[in-house]
């Protein structure tokens, strides 16, 4: 064989090994500079019957590079998975997809301590997950076993989102621990603390189903345990067009740390929610540092004339601040994700 035929023979073979890799998907570099709605980034699928790449979500996980630059497609198809679920720091652009949060579920019954406990752990920064639903099962349905913290879902990473995802717990359900984070849809269920943490979100439509009837007679539960722990902190929850209702009764929230910020806007509340509306906990005689606030809230539990007295009147343009997307989303970064 001539010099020049091999050398032909050789460029040739290289062109069609990259034609290849591009075509697949693999050449990252390319991959990373598709539009990320093309669906241009590497599928994984996982299914209980053996007919995708795994069988359980975590091992799809794992299959995921550390320090991952590139989004990665993870569908989960309907089923019951009984396993808790990690994703580690280093794992970023990760999507989850189940098929509804009534038939993709996760399921585990770990309680105590508090951070050993949640069935779903995000620590990445840039996840999305879309519709699945998450249940601590210790007490939950109702049982015998004795009420303690039992957490459905923690999650810590930044600029991460939940779309048509279900948390189902009895105490602390979702703890919301840091970071920016946008629930869209979502139902959350609980009865104590059952949105808790420091993270600074918006949950819009959403519905907060209340299940204080599990308490037994005479209890009341509470809905948020915020933690903003210093005035100058830009974390809080907001509540934006959310479903209110259930069974007990419940109040709006609690302040975890002395700086505690919640709002609820637009909002419909059933007759679950007590009068006073906000309960002051550990913060009493401290009551004016607390930010618990309502803004155009309807329904039968939206009476605030026996509200506590404390409760925040905010400004128009302080509401304004804090349902718009800027306020978890100054550089849109939701608008860039690929859903």
């Amino acid at each position: 064989m001539s010099f020049c035929e091999r050398s032909f023979r050789l460029c040739f073979a290289f062109l069609l090994v990259l034609g290849v890799e591009v075509a697949s998907g693999q050449w990252h570099k390319r991959d990373h500079d598709l539009d990320n709605r093309s669906g241009g980034y590497r599928r994984i699928i996982v299914d209980q019957s053996g007919h995708g790449d795994f069988m359980t979500i975590q091992s799809a996980i794992d299959s995921v590079p550390s320090f991952n630059k590139y989004w990665v497609y993870i569908i989960v198809r309907a089923g019951i998975y009984w396993e808790k679920i990690v994703i580690p720091y280093n794992k970023p652009f990760i999507i989850l997809k189940g098929e509804g949060d009534g038939k993709t579920q996760v399921v585990w019954g770990d309680h105590e301590s508090v951070a050993q406990s949640p069935t779903f752990t995000s620590s990445a920064d840039n996840t999305i997950v879309q519709m699945i639903g998450f249940t601590n099962s210790y007490n939950h349905p109702a049982n015998n076993n004795p009420r303690v913290p039992a957490v459905a879902a923690m999650v810590s990473g930044d600029r991460t989102r939940f779309y048509k995802c279900g948390f189902y717990g009895l105490q602390d359900t979702l703890w919301d621990d840091r970071g920016r984070h946008y629930y869209e849809s979502c139902t959350i269920e609980g009865a104590v603390d059952f949105i808790f943490g420091s993270g600074q979100s918006i949950f819009e439509g959403c519905f907060i189903s209340v299940i204080g009837g599990d308490l037994g007679p005479g209890f009341v539960g509470f809905i948020t345990a915020q933690g903003r722990a210093y005035n100058n902190e830009a974390n809080g929850f907001v509540f934006k067009n959310c479903q209110v209702y259930g069974t007990g009764s419940v109040f709006l929230g609690r302040p975890w740390r002395p700086y505690s910020r919640v709002l609820f806007y637009g909002s419909n509340f059933s007759n679950v929610i007590v009068p006073q509306g906000w309960n002051a906990w550990q913060s009493i005689g401290y009551e004016g540092q607390l930010t618990f606030a309502e803004d155009s809230c309807y329904g039968p539990g939206s009476d605030t004339s026996q509200r506590v007295g404390w409760e925040k009147k905010l400004s128009k343009d302080a509401v304004e601040q804090l349902i718009s997307l800027s306020y978890i989303d100054k550089e849109q970064w939701l608008e860039h994700q690929p859903f």
